[in-house]
């Protein structure tokens, strides 16, 4: 679990105030170690460790502080959600003692050298020289509401933690068996033969007469139904409609630039398998063992194996190191490397390639973003002056033109087309129009405007409209005539795809009863596919075909229905997979499914020192936190 934080939240800071906040929650709750007795007081008794009001005090202040910062400070949080919080933190500091009673049973410990050196190196810490500055390191706390001393205790908890966790996974890897399995299914590859009977190449029916046109008609008429239509009358407040007041300057977004250059610009990464060697002898030695085929479990014992995952140049120990790894062939054995570490041998597992976007490519993502931002307020003082009116009565005619508001008045589909097929004109993002047409369709004619808040995750910033229905028009069926192209052209197109349905079906068929696949397509063209795989197919394979064709036995038919016709297709190869043709999809493989089970020991071993703490809670722990506040 914490590995988990470690991998998404890429500094020391975001580890800190993050730990085990909803996951564990989740996992566990609260409710099923509530007991009234032993607390002597504390909200919490873990193993003997006593947790006081102040300490999950804390942590639900951050939780809650989290949780305002999420929704932009515009959600007062409801009774139900801070007692919600409430648990959660609580939580949080139950699993933490509990993980820390046992580090320190087991002996583990941090000295005062590697909690310096752990605060030194968090680089929200770090001053314009890129090294540990103390003013900042003073301001970063301040802002977070942080004391020293509680910053080296949760620092120290966490790297007790670290300890603890990386202990447990340290000895785990995937079974070869489940990475062979596992590899095989994916990248088994299968072979068919094929022959396709378009409805193009049909013949052409004769043509249709009145009365079959007619019962086509009546069985059919659904089809050939006006969509209910409706006359809406509607204001739009968004980033959209209040843009002509706001300046975004250049400034403006080489400062955004800035501020989100990290998500923009992201370095290479790779992930390596390294062998730590004594001399250049052993080292040349173990690279022609690996080239030659010994697979990674076997190679490395005794060796120093190390595996990186996912890391920059930056991250490596050493920088001959890290020279050598970004300038290697992924899937290869390199030339061993020389560091002030010692002798390398090593074979890169994975690339992920990095980033540059400059700022002109990035500049109408920016603007967006901006644009939200800056029409927040604006939009939110708008909008109560809004609700106010409709409150009073005032119609949507009649609301004051110095708010903001976008207008329309139409007539439209469920879908938002006009009766003339087009999009309706409708002020605000996709998503906000989305929810209008939505909102008129389940209203009733004449029901009063209300304003309304458009999608919270709405990438364009949140918005806000308000919509009245002025007139309904049903569905109907429109007469036989208006639509007799239509009728002759779909009952056509049925006459012929009931020719080819039944011409494959019987190639189908001949096929099952022991002919070949060309003996049953007498005539036409068979096709013999390139192999396909699971989840990337082949060229000229239906993507209809795909998952049927590998749930076949070899020498199997089978038949489906594409866009285009018909097709019927028999496996004639199964080529299972070999992963000494591709050591790095094998590799890679391996590192997902080590890292799965990696986190199952996490978790089961988390869950059952939790467990042996005994966790005792009073029963009105988490009133007592909310109240306190």
């Amino acid at each position: 679990m914490l590995a988990t934080f470690r991998r998404h939240l890429n500094s020391w800071v975001a580890r800190l105030f993050f730990l085990l906040l909803v996951a564990t929650f989740v996992l566990w709750g609260v409710g099923d170690v509530i007991r009234n007795a032993g607390t002597d007081g504390a909200l919490a008794v873990v193993d003997g460790h006593k947790i006081e009001l102040p300490e999950a005090q804390e942590a639900y202040r951050r939780q809650l502080a989290q949780m305002t910062q999420m929704f932009g400070g515009k959600v007062d949080p409801t009774p139900e959600m801070k007692q919600g919080i409430a648990g959660q933190a609580l939580e949080q500091v139950i699993t933490q003692a509990a993980l820390n009673v046992a580090a320190t049973n087991m002996g583990l410990g941090v000295s005062e050298n590697a909690l310096r050196q752990a605060v030194a190196e968090i680089p929200n810490f770090h001053g314009p020289s890129g090294q540990f500055d103390r003013a900042t390191y003073d301001a970063v706390l301040r802002n977070n509401n942080m004391t020293e001393a509680r910053l080296l205790t949760l620092l120290r908890a966490d790297l007790l933690q670290r300890q603890l966790m990386g202990a447990a996974r340290a000895g785990v890897a995937s079974p070869e068996t489940l990475t062979k399995a596992v590899y095989d299914f994916q990248q088994e590859k299968r072979v068919a033969e094929m022959v396709q009977l378009p409805f193009s190449a049909a013949p052409a029916p004769p043509a249709p007469d009145d009365a079959q046109l007619t019962r086509w008609y009546e069985n059919h008429k659904e089809d050939y139904a006006t969509p209910e239509m409706r006359r809406i009358k509607a204001v739009v407040l968004s980033p959209q409609t209040v843009a002509h007041d706001i300046q975004i300057s250049d400034d403006d977004l080489k400062a955004a630039y800035e501020q989100r250059k990290a998500e923009f610009v992201q370095p290479e990464k790779r992930s390596v398998q390294v062998l730590l060697a004594p001399d250049e002898a052993k080292a040349q030695a173990l690279a022609a063992q690996w080239a030659a085929g010994a697979d990674w479990a076997t190679i490395q014992k005794g060796n120093g194996p190390v595996e990186l995952t996912d890391a920059t140049e930056a991250e490596f120990p050493a920088p001959e190191l890290a020279k050598a790894v970004f300038a290697a062939q992924p899937g290869t054995v390199a030339p061993p490397v020389h560091s002030p570490l010692g002798w390398h041998v090593f074979k890169v597992t994975k690339v992920s390639p990095g980033s540059d976007k400059t700022l002109d490519q990035v500049r109408d993502t920016l603007r967006v973003s901006i644009l939200a931002d800056k029409a927040s307020d604006l939009i939110d003082d708008d909008a109560g002056k809004v609700q106010d009116a409709l409150a009073g009565g005032t119609s949507l005619d009649d609301l004051p033109g110095d708010l903001g508001l976008g207008a329309v008045t139409g007539t439209l589909d469920a879908q938002g087309n006009t009766s003339a097929g087009k999009p309706a004109p409708i002020p605000g993002s996709d998503a906000l129009r989305s929810a209008l047409i939505a909102a008129a369709f389940q209203m009733k004619k004449g029901d009063l405007p209300q304003l309304t808040e458009g999608p919270k995750d709405d990438p364009a910033g949140q918005g806000y409209f308000a919509v009245t229905v002025e007139d309904i028009t049903p569905p109907a069926t429109k007469p036989m005539a208006e639509v007799i192209d239509a009728v002759r052209r779909e009952w056509t197109h049925d006459v012929i795809r009931h020719t080819q349905e039944v011409a494959a079906a019987r190639i189908l068929t001949a096929v099952k009863g022991g002919q070949t696949l060309d003996e049953a397509a007498a005539g036409l063209t068979v096709t013999t596919l390139p192999p396909a795989g699971r989840s990337t197919g082949a060229p000229g394979l239906p993507a209809q075909l795909l998952e049927p064709l590998f749930s076949l036995k070899q020498g199997e038919p089978t038949m489906v229905e594409t866009d285009d016709g018909f097709t019927v297709a028999a496996l004639t190869k199964i080529i299972p997979s070999d992963p000494n043709t591709d050591p790095l999809g094998y590799g890679q493989i391996r590192d997902a499914l080590t890292k799965a089970v990696g986190d199952d020991v996490q978790t089961v071993l988390v869950t059952a020192l939790r467990a042996r703490a005994n966790p005792r809670v009073q029963s009105g722990a988490i009133n007592s936190i909310v109240q306190s506040e």
